[in-house]
């Protein structure tokens, strides 16, 4: 079983920024496409970003086109989201999970998640 792990989550400001991190166990990272989720207070589980095996190949929700980037470094097992200009309405608790492709967008094709990380964007 994969293993995926959250850290980076907290309390910032509007306008702050804040890079979560995730770590995958496992020897077949570089195979995965990998992607963040959010579930804001009351709200359903959204797809936020996703990045593909290689580096270049990401997508991402329209609210943070811009403002968020995901990367990912494939020695480590590792995706980021680094999210600039916090809003309190990116406000939630964010998974990274293992997903079926880039533009795998549904909760329906996530096959492995972590146990999330808060991240709360006070105004």
């Amino acid at each position: 079983q994969v293993q995926l792990v959250e850290s980076g989550g907290g309390l910032v400001q509007a306008g702050d920024s804040r890079r979560l991190s995730c770590a995958v166990s496992g020897n077949t990272f570089d195979v995965y496409y990998m992607a963040w989720f959010r579930q804001g207070p009351g709200k359903e589980r959204e797809f936020v970003a996703s990045i593909g095996r290689g580096t270049s190949n990401t997508y991402y929700v329209a609210s943070v086109k811009g403002r968020f980037s995901i990367s990912r470094y494939n020695a480590k097992n590792a995706v980021y989201l680094r999210m600039n200009s916090l809003k309190p309405e990116d406000t939630g608790v964010y998974y990274c999970a293992i997903t079926t492709g880039v533009y795998a967008t549904t909760i329906e094709s996530a096959n492995n998640w972590g146990q999330g990380a808060q991240v709360t964007v006070s105004s």
